[in-house]
């Protein structure tokens, strides 16, 4: 039996035979990334913990033998404590008699308007202050003052006894003289008062002095100047005070013969 190749079909006949694909290259396998290995960092000493570790543990152990070797040693006696003991006098004190042997300062009593100088010729009134020797007030005397309020405290915590006062006025002068007096323990007082100033010595016997500004000041609540001078002194619980205002720097012999005449009235 005689066997028939097999034809292709016209379909087949027309469709040209597919070529067949290239076969792709072959790519090598990427090896495996190793991982990185661990870091292992040098331990380091560390000074600082060591030197407070050896600061500490010297501390515990020189205080525990000292403790030990202090504890073993016997009690020190401490020195008996030197006190000197109070003395009294064998006999009773008499404080009267006490109070009359201590200093005391020169008693100035009677009526202090005697003792203040009278107006020299040719003074007038000044004003509506007293041109006669004349009793003041506390509060008149701390008004005097430019912080008349802390005055009046001053002179009322400075036991303030009492004060007498003569003003006048003289060619372009006005002059105020005053004695002020404290009780009769406040010498010191007094003397402190007499002592404020830079004042240069008036007199060789009289405790203070004279001073005179070379700038000017002005009067309370007003625009107008004036130029001052001053002496103080003291005599026991008494304090002398003379204040001479001018227009002009005022001339310190000035203020030196009035506070001569003052104070030979006092001594």
């Amino acid at each position: 039996m005689t066997t028939r190749p097999v034809e292709p079909s016209p379909a087949d006949a027309s469709a040209p035979a597919e070529a067949p694909l290239p076969a792709a290259p072959a790519v090598p396998a990427a090896p495996f990334a190793e991982a990185a290995p661990p870091l292992h960092r040098p331990r380091r000493p560390r000074p600082v913990l060591l030197l407070v570790s050896g600061l500490v543990l010297g501390t515990v152990i020189g205080g525990a033998v000292g403790f030990a070797v202090q504890a073993n040693r016997p009690p020190t006696p401490l020195p008996p404590i030197q006190v000197a003991l109070p003395s009294y006098p064998a006999e009773a004190v008499d404080p009267v008699a006490v109070a009359e042997a201590a200093p005391k300062p020169p008693a100035v009593d009677g009526d202090l308007r005697k003792l203040l100088m009278t107006v020299p010729t040719g003074g007038t009134a000044w004003a509506d202050y007293p041109d006669t020797p004349t009793w003041i007030t506390v509060g008149e005397l701390a008004e005097r003052s430019g912080r008349s309020a802390e005055a009046f405290r001053r002179l009322n915590s400075t036991d303030f006894r009492r004060a007498v006062e003569v003003n006048w006025k003289k060619d372009d002068l006005k002059v105020r003289v005053a004695l002020i007096q404290y009780a009769a323990d406040r010498a010191a007082e007094a003397k402190t008062r007499a002592s404020g100033y830079r004042l240069k010595p008036f007199a060789d016997d009289a405790n203070g002095g004279v001073q005179v500004d070379s700038e000017p000041l002005y009067w309370a609540e007003t625009t107008e100047q004036y130029y001052l001078g001053t002496a103080l002194a003291q005599r026991g619980t008494l304090v002398m005070q003379v204040e001479v205002f001018g227009t002009r720097p005022v001339n310190p012999d000035v203020v030196k013969d009035i506070a001569k005449q003052q104070w030979e009235r006092l001594v």
